[in-house]
């Protein structure tokens, strides 16, 4: 749900088209997924496009079509997609949500809060949904929901632009939206990060305090093993070397841990922690979260 890592590119980079300039200046080109990956993908694309073509009114269609192309690695021809879409159904917030990640994998965070702000006024008062995951965890049980989905994605485009009070005002509303462990962890985390940079500490300690080392995580272990950290379970340089030798993701627990470094005053840690995070994963993870808020804050930082 929180973010889709791509996989090492197999074929030389300048072949293909940049799908975004990064926050420091550098064109970012999708990565080339292995041969097997690829198939099974373009196998659902196939069947997605194939149901669109019998369904073009369908916004249900749409938006799967635009899933799909997007997990290929196509966050340009998604965005048309959606918009397409949006056209014809300016009332469904599903393609706003859906459009408003992909603006914030694209950074155009500015865009990327229009949409998301809109679609949580579209479902204002309304009862949530679960939102079905287009690429399942190990369990198959779905994490989010439609209006979790919405507001933990403002959150991160209002927190990637440094606008860090209104972000922390859309997290609040994840929260209280949050039904599962998974979702708790992964809102926890941006909370946390976004109260240390507003220095309201004694807000972002309460944020910790339902935090347990017993929780139930089906796929957000790495945003619990951050919080654990930050209550004080494992040393931040314990966890980074882990997040490496044991394969974690790296570039999520790399940001959390450079972050805690900037919050507390280590900056020069912190920008040590950051550049090696955009100059190693920029061929493979630069559409991740963690990734993006590196450059975020390293531009900042420059």
């Amino acid at each position: 749900m929180i973010a889709v890592v791509a996989v090492a590119a197999a074929m030389p980079q300048e072949t293909r088209t940049p799908e975004a300039t990064s926050l420091l200046g550098r064109p970012l080109i999708s990565p080339e997924p292995s041969a097997e990956r690829r198939a099974a993908m373009e196998k659902e694309l196939a069947a997605a496009r194939a149901d669109f073509d019998k369904n073009p009114s369908s916004a249900e269609a749409a938006i799967w079509l635009g899933r799909r192309t997007a997990y290929l690695g196509r966050y340009r021809e998604a965005i048309r997609i959606f918009s397409e879409a949006i056209a014809r159904h300016p009332s469904d917030p599903r393609l706003y949500r859906h459009r408003g990640h992909r603006y914030i994998t694209v950074r155009e965070f500015d865009k990327a809060v229009d949409d998301l702000s809109k679609a949580a006024a579209l479902v204002s008062e309304k009862p949530d949904e679960v939102e079905p995951d287009g690429q399942p965890n190990a369990q198959n049980i779905p994490t989010s929901t439609l209006q979790t989905n919405i507001y933990y994605h403002l959150g991160l485009a209002r927190y990637l632009k440094g606008e860090f009070a209104p972000a922390a005002n859309a997290y609040q509303r994840c929260m209280a939206l949050s039904k599962n462990d998974d979702m708790r962890v992964a809102t926890a985390h941006w909370q946390y990060m976004t109260l240390r940079r507003l220095k309201k500490d004694a807000d972002a300690a309460k944020v910790l305090e339902s935090i347990t080392a017993d929780m139930a995580i089906i796929e957000n272990a790495s945003y619990h093993r951050l919080l654990m950290m930050y209550k004080g379970a494992t040393e931040a340089d314990a966890l980074l070397a882990a997040s490496k030798k044991e394969s974690l993701d790296a570039v999520t627990i790399g940001y959390g841990i450079a972050n805690w470094h900037l919050y507390n005053g280590r900056t020069d840690r912190a920008k040590a922690i950051l550049g090696e995070i955009v100059n190693q994963y920029e061929t493979s993870q630069w559409a991740g979260f963690g990734y993006i808020a590196s450059e975020a804050d390293l531009a900042r930082l420059r």
